[in-house]
């Protein structure tokens, strides 16, 4: 197999689903490609198979398939990317939901909060924290689950305040180790123009423009990086 093919997966539905090196992707095909995707969201993705991000903790794979199968249909009929991801998500959520320890965090959510955030941060990384900033390594399957069906790679105080508290930077546990600085970096310059009144999208576009630099030229990236903690404000 060549690249960006990693493992056959499943067939499913006349689809076969692959695992790929998303990290390969991001560098040098789209890098806008996330935990999974289909034709129809990424045309270079061929029309009869669906591609799943290699996961340093896998486990979340039928999850995305459900999701992919209600995306891939209803685009193929027509349907905008935005109406297929809804229905794609509400068909996760409801999946997610079937889940007996989800159900009971979400019971857990209501009266004991800070409990439940100690069992999705399940590490600190002290050589990327200071005084202004906290970065943590989080359980992703509980962030999607309880939280943001749509999170992926990474996020902080200023893009999600409804559940990553004030000064915080958490990464996706699922991100393989070598690219977990990448996303680091953008995060980090993402919430630093967030914090100086840049919209999401703007602050996102140049967060993305930054990482892409660095991804062709890695012997960059600490320092990068260590620029990008010390500004936060």
């Amino acid at each position: 197999m060549e690249k960006p093919y990693l493992q056959k997966f499943s067939e499913i539905d006349g689809i076969t689903v692959w695992i790929v090196d998303g990290y390969y992707i991001r560098q040098n095909i789209d890098i806008n490609f996330n935990n999974f995707g289909q034709h129809y969201r990424f045309n270079f993705i061929p029309k009869n198979e669906f591609w799943l991000d290699r996961q340093d903790k896998p486990g979340e794979e039928n999850y995305f398939i459900a999701h992919l199968l209600a995306e891939h249909k209803l685009m193929a009929e027509g349907k905008d990317y935005n109406d297929a991801l809804d229905e794609g998500d509400k068909i996760e959520q409801e999946l997610r939901g079937q889940n007996k320890r989800i159900r009971d965090l979400k019971e857990r959510l209501k009266t004991d909060r800070a409990s439940v955030l100690k069992d999705v941060r399940l590490k600190l990384l002290k050589e990327y924290t200071n005084e202004i900033v906290k970065t943590c390594v989080v359980d992703s399957f509980l962030v999607r689950s309880l939280f943001y069906i749509d999170w992926v790679a990474g996020g902080h105080d200023k893009v999600y305040p409804a559940f990553v508290p004030p000064n915080e930077v958490w990464l996706d546990n699922d991100i393989v180790k070598e690219e977990m600085k990448y996303v680091l970096l953008h995060e980090l310059h993402e919430r630093y123009w967030m914090s100086k009144g840049w919209e999401y999208n703007k602050a996102h576009a140049s967060a993305l423009e930054i990482e892409a630099y660095c991804y062709q030229n890695p012997t960059e990236l600490e320092s990068k990086i260590q620029e990008e903690l010390a500004r936060q404000v």
